[in-house]
């Protein structure tokens, strides 16, 4: 008999096996065996009690099936899903699928996925914290009560296909605010004094006849042209200088949000991409020691480290650096973040030995850029700040002062490790009263420009300082935005469709919780209270549900319906029912006044690009006829077409039903006599028997 490890994932169990070899079995979960249901509300509600009515996903019974027939046999049982609340829950549910006690099997976690963390967890087991399992059914729960209860509101009042989420929303709204900002924006124009005394020193002008000069001061271009004329005849020299020495520390070692935010920035990685990639890197990879994990646990908002590592870093950074690198004691960091969870550690990598450079014979592409930025961090988060020289040249003549900088590096401290310092930009040797030539002086206009839009690593940072979700929520939240076209990205920008400004404007005036920041920041610390034991989760439900309900109650007489549906003066060529204009996720279109009966529509963007490129536009399709029989009833097949393209019907709809993405064809299928449909693929055309399945190449 054998001890049984469940893990989430099926590389995580591949790299854990190949440390523990036979005495073990290790079987990954597949992530959640168990949730709410997803065609269902699955709570049951009874007055302060809420009850989630789990089930086990029918893509998962298969494996449910398997763990069950390996407990059995186990000596011992262990838990081993990542260290989070997420984690945590998702050992809960195995254990409950699996017919177990969860509060009774062994619990055991690692930050990183090495030989010796793993068997250092397997000699020191807990049990599953239930204080972390019940904030994350808390959290669950309310996101289940906003989905269903606030999503067929807004489908009713707005439009079908939206959804609703409690961090969702919030960030929606986050986006929302600021392009209202950029919209409303209305630009100042400017001008600033641009200066060059000669050997190409380029100046900034600080003071004129006595008068600080800041970016907005000159705003007449009169103004400015005397501002000129004046400084061109003045003579100058140098009244003072002023050297600074000043040290830059490194940045600390990356949690979830900077390393998504880093990834963005320097190698143009999507959070979601990123946080693929890390996954596989702390699932285990190839490396010249074996296969194992090569980064701690991504998803942490903590920047503490292991001291063995810190340890590990400052022997290294001593024998390829040498001393002056090494600060006298290592170097600790603590977040800002709200709520964030110190146990857990900061990310980085689990052996230095696999350098980028060795890395470079294991990894792809995009796993070693993304290894590499976390290596590098990590590595001079202990290393000596950088000191610069900072110099300050002040020109003086009769009505103008005049600022010259200039910076010089001493000491390039951790930047040895990025190699990408500034240039030095190293000011000739000048002392006080040398005299100063202009060389060039002229007045430029400029316009202020409006806030700048989001990007996804600033939506990352902005929901981070708001305390509005968690590490794991970031790169979800900005994907579902995207895959519902709530909002688009253009040029790394994310600018919010029509319908978010509609969604935003209601849920504002109705449901100001849910997409107010400090409300979801708040319930983010109600989270944390319950896994802390100090906050009961089925009160933190109690205290949201009821009041909530009372807005969606209020709001299904309260709200004015946004569906406008306007009349064109046209018939539906389908059914003859009246042809109405509407807006959809898509944009604007025509569809039929009888639907759900009927389903016609048409593209109205369609249209307009006909009309600019003078094509004639039918009010009315036609529709084509195939000349051949339908295979339910013997009506004709005609040929139709809907917002996902074209397809087959019979024209006898809605009586008859029949439908196909192939055309049919007048062939009978010469095993059974059935009828044939065309169908197009890659390889090839073929026909197809609708009864036997029998297929016949043609050309």
């Amino acid at each position: 008999m054998s001890d049984l490890i469940i893990v989430e994932s099926p590389a995580k169990a591949k790299t854990i096996k190949n440390f523990l070899g036979n005495d073990y079995n290790v079987i990954a979960s597949k992530g959640h065996i168990r949730d709410l249901p997803k065609t269902s509300f699955g709570i049951k509600i009874e007055g302060e009690k809420f009850t989630p009515e789990y089930r086990v996903s029918t893509d998962h019974s298969k494996i449910v099936k398997e763990i069950k027939e390996l407990a059995k046999t186990a000596n011992n049982i262990y838990l081993a899903t990542d260290e989070d609340r997420e984690g945590e829950a998702i050992a809960f549910h195995i254990a409950s699928a699996i017919g177990k006690d969860a509060t009774k099997l062994p619990r055991i976690v690692f930050h990183e996925i090495t030989k010796t963390a793993i068997n250092n967890a397997l000699q020191n087991p807990r049990i599953i914290d239930m204080n972390s399992v019940n904030a994350q059914q808390a959290r669950r729960l309310l996101d289940r009560i906003v989905g269903y209860k606030l999503s067929p509101l807004l489908n009713l009042k707005i439009q079908k296909g939206l959804s609703a989420g409690r961090v969702q929303s919030a960030a929606l709204k986050i986006i929302v605010d600021r392009e209202r900002e950029i919209q409303a924006f209305v630009p100042i124009k400017y001008f600033s004094i641009d200066t060059v005394f000669k050997k190409d020193l380029e100046a900034e002008l600080v003071k004129f006849q006595n008068q600080k000069i800041e970016k907005l001061t000159i705003q007449n271009p009169d103004r400015a042209k005397l501002i000129v004329d004046t400084l061109s005849n003045d003579n100058y020299t140098v009244r003072e200088i002023e050297s600074k020495e000043r040290k830059t520390s490194p940045q600390p070692p990356f949690m979830t949000s900077t390393l998504q935010q880093s990834a963005s920035n320097r190698l143009g990685f999507s959070p979601r991409k990123t946080m693929m990639i890390a996954q596989s890197l702390y699932e285990g990879v190839q490396t010249h020691e074996g296969f194992m994990g090569a980064i701690t646990y991504m998803r942490t908002d903590s920047l503490n480290l292991a001291k063995e590592a810190v340890e590990d870093a400052r022997n290294l950074i001593k024998s390829e650096y040498g001393e002056k690198y090494l600060p006298n004691k290592a170097v600790s960091y603590v977040t800002k973040s709200k709520g964030a969870q110190e146990a857990h550690e900061a990310i980085r990598p689990t052996n230095l030995a696999f350098t980028p450079i060795i890395a470079a014979k294991f990894l792809e592409k995009d796993a070693l850029k993304l290894y590499t930025l976390i290596y590098n961090r990590f590595i001079a988060c202990q290393m000596s700040p950088s000191i610069s020289q900072t110099q300050n040249v002040f020109v003086c003549g009769e009505n103008g002062e005049f600022k010259i900088s200039g910076k010089k590096v001493l000491f390039d401290g951790f930047y040895k490790v990025y190699g990408d310092l500034d240039k030095d930009l190293i000011l000739p040797d000048l002392k006080i009263g040398d005299k100063m030539q202009l060389q060039n002086i002229k007045q430029t206009e400029h316009f202020t420009e409006p806030p700048s839009r989001y990007s996804e690593a600033g939506l990352v940072k902005k929901l981070e300082s708001l305390g509005i979700g968690r590490p794991s929520t970031y790169a979800p939240t900005i994907s579902l935005l995207t895959s519902r076209e709530y909002v688009k990205t253009e040029k790394k920008q994310l600018i919010p469709n029509e319908i978010a400004f509609k969604m935003i404007s209601v849920l504002e005036e109705h449901f100001n919780d849910i997409v107010d920041s400090e409300f979801t920041s708040n319930m983010e610390a109600k989270l944390d209270l319950i896994a802390d034991n100090k906050a009961d989760w089925q009160h933190v439900l109690y205290e949201f549900y009821y009041p909530f309900m009372d807005k969606i109650s209020s709001g299904k007489t309260g709200i004015k319906s946004l569906k406008v549906a306007t009349p064109i003066g046209e018939k539906c060529p389908e059914c003859g029912g009246d042809l109405l204009e509407r807006s959809g996720k898509f944009g604007k279109f025509i569809a039929c006044g009888n639907f759900p009966k009927c389903k016609y529509s048409r593209n109205i963007k369609d249209e307009q690009t006909q009309a600019d490129t003078n094509k004639p536009t039918s009010t009315k399709r036609e529709l084509k006829k195939l000349e051949v029989p339908c295979p339910k009833c013997g009506g004709e097949i005609v040929e139709r077409f809907s917002r996902r393209g074209k397809f087959y019907g019979c024209a006898n709809y809605p009586k008859c039903d029949y439908i196909s993405n192939y055309e049919p064809v007048l062939e009978k299928c010469s095993e059974c006599g059935g009828d044939m449909i065309r169908k197009e693929l890659k390889k090839g055309n073929f026909h197809e028997c609708v009864k036997c399945k029998t297929k016949v190449s043609v050309e």
